[in-house]
Order: structure tokens, then sequence, then C-alpha cells
């Protein structure tokens, strides 16, 4: 057995030579080897749809192979477009970003949230290496399963339901996605631990989602007594236009509940109810040689549900992140354990600025800054983030 000393995220950019293409990864390894990581790749020249998605693939696939990493290590490709509509036949047609592809097992997420111009699309991958080991992964329907030990990790993708407005929507896809849940033997309380929900016009859409997912959870028994679910709720289309509603989510399959750990910085932050809203500000899970950290989507808020700094991005910028810190430090948890980072932007006249200022705080961290508006239009930014920190928990599963 391979055995390593406790390990904290490393991050780096890639070099990508003349290719027209930026790419950073995190790396994480425990102390039985097994190694996770997150990609971000952009294109930084103009071309089209299929010029940028062959450079994305290329700088992709050559970052792969300076990790010592192949294709079957996927879990997860999550690709940015700037306008999905048109750009969907085009993803179809590249192996790596086609969801039904039988030779990529991963599971693919597609959303159009436009990336930082030129870049038409962009990437966010996540990988998992084990030692001497094959990946053990099913794919059923728009679900990844990935077994690990005692443990199924369930990566769910591009959900929608038919209906006329956004509440009948997201009561349609989550009622599907218990379903398809129960049929695994699994619970939405239980086993749910990430959602994203991407709402097309949020201004006008979001409060559709927001009635009837708290109908949903109420009768799932999820309450203000017991708990959310974390999440981010934010501006984002399919390549199908009648969809309101779309949504992502991660679920696993014998996770115990002395392994889950809701955040909440209520010297920050107010619990999401109090605006009548029903998620977690973030959870950790905690496995035998480390804990995963998954902040939802924060914004520039105050504790009493307050926007903070109303019309100045940057200082928005700096507000959310101190949340985010807050939120971190309830796992005992830093900006330095950060794997991958998405920031999105109401205005797209704000992503150079923005895109800046994280690079100078966090250097070569993985991140992709999208056009993305907030569920009130007040919010100029929304920031969400995952973290590996070391752990040692032997009674509990491993990774």
């Amino acid at each position: 057995m391979i055995t390593h000393g406790p390990s904290r995220v490393g991050s780096h950019a890639i070099d990508c030579g003349t290719l027209p293409a930026v790419v950073t990864v995190a790396h994480f390894s425990g102390q039985r080897g097994v190694e996770e990581f997150h990609l971000m790749v952009r294109p930084t020249a103009y071309g089209d749809i299929h010029t940028q998605l062959a450079w994305t693939e290329r700088a992709y696939r050559d970052a792969l192979a300076s990790l010592g990493l192949d294709s079957d290590s996927a879990v997860l490709r999550r690709v940015f477009c700037s306008d999905l509509p048109n750009q969907a036949t085009a993803l179809e047609a590249h192996p790596f970003t086609n969801p039904h592809e039988p030779d990529e097992r991963c599971a693919v997420s597609w959303v159009c949230q436009p990336p930082m111009p030129p870049a038409k699309v962009a990437l966010w991958a996540y990988h998992v290496r084990v030692p001497d080991e094959a990946l053990d992964k099913r794919t059923e329907g728009a679900s990844l399963t990935l077994r690990r030990g005692e443990l199924a990790h369930v990566w769910t993708t591009g959900m929608a339901a038919q209906g006329t407005s956004s509440s009948e929507q997201t009561a349609g896809l989550l009622t599907q996605y218990a379903e398809e849940l129960q049929a695994r033997g699994l619970r939405v309380a239980d086993h749910v631990l990430r959602t994203w929900f991407f709402v097309q016009n949020v201004d006008v859409n979001y409060q559709g989602l927001v009635t009837a997912r708290r109908e949903f959870f109420t009768e799932h028994g999820l309450t203000p007594d017991t708990h959310f679910i974390a999440s981010t709720g934010i501006a984002g289309a399919s390549a199908d236009v009648a969809a309101l509603v779309t949504m992502d989510a991660y679920a696993i399959a014998g996770v115990r509940p002395e392994q889950i750990h809701y955040l909440a910085a209520l010297d920050h932050l107010s619990p999401t109810h109090v605006y009548g809203v029903t998620f977690e500000r973030g959870v950790a899970v905690a496995y035998q040689d480390r804990t995963h950290v998954m902040i939802s989507g924060t914004a520039s808020i105050d504790r009493a549900g307050h926007i903070v700094h109303p019309g100045d991005v940057q200082r928005q910028l700096q507000h959310t992140l101190k949340n985010v810190d807050a939120l971190l430090g309830q796992a005992d948890a830093t900006f330095a354990d950060v794997c991958m980072f998405i920031v999105y932007v109401r205005d797209p006249s704000d992503l150079a600025v923005v895109q800046q200022l994280m690079e100078e705080r966090f250097g070569p961290a993985p991140m992709q800054v999208v056009v993305a508006p907030v569920c009130r239009p007040g919010w100029l930014i929304e920031i969400e983030c995952e973290a590996i920190i070391a752990a040692a928990h032997p009674g509990l599963p491993a990774f």
C-alpha cells in the first residue's frame, strides 16, 4: 500500500506552448495515495466554436498527459458556453464534450454562461486517480456513478422537466430526480450533498424555483429544523430554449450522517430561510484521510440578508470573499485549501477587472469567471468554491 504524508492542495499553471489557451490545475493526494485533480481550461484567442473546442481539447489532453492522467480518470466535465443553443451540435461532435460518448465515461454538464472573452467555451474537469486501480464507473441515463469501497458517488447532469413556468419545471425535475434516487435506494434528505440550478432569465424565473423547491423540500423533510442542501441558484441556460430551469446534482450512496457537517458562519451571513430561500451555505464531507468542503454560491450579503456595497462590484467581490473565507473556516479550511473557484458576474464589462483581482489574490488557483446574473439584481457577483483538507478519521469510509 502506497502511503503519503498529510497533503495540501497544490495549484499551478500548465504551459500550453504556442497553443492559444490557459490551463490551471489543483492537485491533492491523500495518505493512501488517492489523488484528485481539478483543471480549468480556457481559449485565449478568437476562433469559431469548432476551432476553440479543438484548442480546448488539445490543451486539456496535453495537460492530462503532463500529469500522467488518462481520460478514464475523468469524473466530471462542465462546459461553459457563450451561445449554447447554437453550439450544442459542435459540443456533440467532440467526444470529450459529448454526454453520450461511450468511450468517455464521464458526467458532462453544459451550461450557457459566457466565459471570459475571447473564449466562446471553457472547461472545468474533475479527475480521480487511484494507485494501481481502474476507476469503477458506470453511466446510466443522466448520471455517472463512481464506486469507491462502501460508497458510491453519483453525479447527475442536465436534468430538466416540462412545464409552462419555472415553478412547474422545478417541481417536475425535483420529483424526477427523487424517483431516480429512490430506484437506487437513495433519498434526497439523506444522500444529496450539492445541487446547481441554472435559471433562464433569473430576474424573472428565480422566484418560481424558490417556491417549488421549498414546497418539495418540506414534503421530503427538509426544513429549517433539519437541514437543506448546499446549492448554487444562478442564471444559466441549456441548449433547449424552452427549459427555464435545469439542474446538476451530486449525491453519495452509503454516506453516514456523522460524515456530513453543514456550514453556517452566522457572524457574517444569515440563515437562508430568513429571506425565504432554502439551501445550506456549504457542506463538509469527511473521509478517512480528507475532508471535502463545498461552498454554495455566496454573494455580498450581511447577517440580516441585505446586499452589501450595492453598485460596486470590486467592494462586493471583497465582501463576498470575506463571507467565503468565514464559511471555509467553519470546516477548518482556508483559501490555501481551495481547489476550484467559479465566479459569476452580472455585468460582462466587469469580467476583466474581476478576473484580474482574483488572479492577483489567488494566482494559479483553477477558476472560471463567467457571465451569470445572481438571483437578486443588486448582487453583482457570486462565488462558489471547493476545498480539500487532509484529515485523520480512521473510523470513517475512505474516499
